[in-house]
């Protein structure tokens, strides 16, 4: 049995027992019931997810993972693509947009180059290189099947190694110029729509331009025609190797029961790809934040994800995941340490 098999056979529901303990402390807490919303909502998450009452949410880490895409060559993004080797290796030194929020948040940032198209080794990054970017869509498979099984493993062993270092709460982010359009791709294919419903500006397409991005999107799926029922073949034929990655790593914290922050729009189609390997994955999502990039909407209607945040942010790198550590936390704190009616031997309400 390969790694991808393993590990998406052993992912199992929330524990149902702790999500009762934890809901009945929440109820007791010295606030109307339910008041505090989304931060129960979590409470409750994590306690099924850590099957305790009690859980530690601190040691937390970014998984990003950086890949180039063939499909660049159809004129789809205004970048140069090697500012993907350029701003790559300042994740790991911490100085991009991830790399501050993390510190800032106590999160650790892993980068891991899946695919860039560079022949040297970037600097403090993770080296799982399968070749230097995939091949365009739009004139044939993005990459092999044998390929995307590789990248979605690299998402699993990676994911699995810090989780044996003791991460207790992970977050998925990336970088690749241009990967907007295979995450715009996958949606289209999962959700059977029209490309231009989830085709977006990425990084700053200029508007006129959407209308021959979707056209390029359009044209990949008629000559691949990726079967919408199998997620490998989706990855193969339209995707990217980060974003396998990246669903990777959610399987991986699923089977190994560890909460997985999705970031925004790229990161929500690698959890599609997730969610169509095994479904029980979502129960182990947190969606950090509602991306401003088109497509939104589509994707987390699909797996039923709430964001925490709405912050118009479409910058991706994992950015708004280490924004939404801060917010677990938070949660897990007052969850912990504010008093219950019986400590303070005040009447029930009722």
């Amino acid at each position: 049995m390969s790694l991808l098999e393993n590990i998406s056979k052993n992912i199992y529901s929330l524990d149902k027992s702790s999500m009762s303990q934890a809901k009945q402390r929440l109820d007791r807490l010295i606030k109307p019931t339910g008041s505090l919303g989304k931060i129960e909502d979590i409470c409750m998450q994590l306690a099924g997810i850590y099957e305790n009452k009690y859980f530690d949410t601190s040691k937390k880490a970014i998984i990003a993972f950086g890949g180039d895409h063939g499909v660049y060559e159809e004129g789809v993004a205004p970048d140069p693509q090697n500012i993907t080797q350029l701003q790559f290796p300042n994740f790991a030194k911490g100085i991009c947009g991830v790399g501050v929020l993390s510190k800032f948040v106590g999160a650790d940032v892993i980068a891991v180059d899946v695919g860039v198209n560079c022949d040297h080794k970037l600097e403090g990054v993770l080296d799982y290189k399968i070749r230097k970017g995939t091949s365009n869509m739009a004139k044939g498979p993005a990459m092999s099947r044998e390929e995307a099984i590789r990248c979605l493993e690299i998402g699993i062993e990676v994911a699995e190694e810090c989780i044996k270092n003791g991460y207790k709460v992970i977050g998925i982010g990336e970088m690749g110029i241009c990967n907007t359009t295979p995450s715009s791709a996958i949606i289209s294919v999962i959700d059977n729509c029209d490309p231009e419903e989830v085709t977006g500006i990425g990084a700053g397409l200029k508007k006129e331009k959407l209308k021959h991005k979707a056209e390029t999107i359009r044209k990949a799926i008629e000559l691949n025609k990726p079967n919408r029922d199998d997620a490998v073949d989706i990855l193969a034929k339209v995707g990217g190797f980060e974003l396998g990655a990246m669903a990777g790593v959610v399987l991986a914290c699923a089977a190994n029961r560890i909460p997985v922050v999705i970031d925004g729009f790229i990161s929500y189609a690698s959890a599609l790809l997730a969610y169509k390997i095994n479904p029980k994955t979502k129960e182990y999502m947190i969606a950090s934040h509602t991306s401003a990039e088109a497509g939104t909407e589509k994707a987390l209607e699909i797996i039923k994800l709430s964001p925490l945040l709405n912050m118009d942010m479409r910058l991706g790198e994992g950015s708004g995941a280490a924004l939404a550590f801060n917010i677990i936390e938070a949660s897990n704190y007052t969850y912990k340490n504010m008093a219950t009616f019986d400590e303070v031997n005040w009447v029930d309400r009722d």
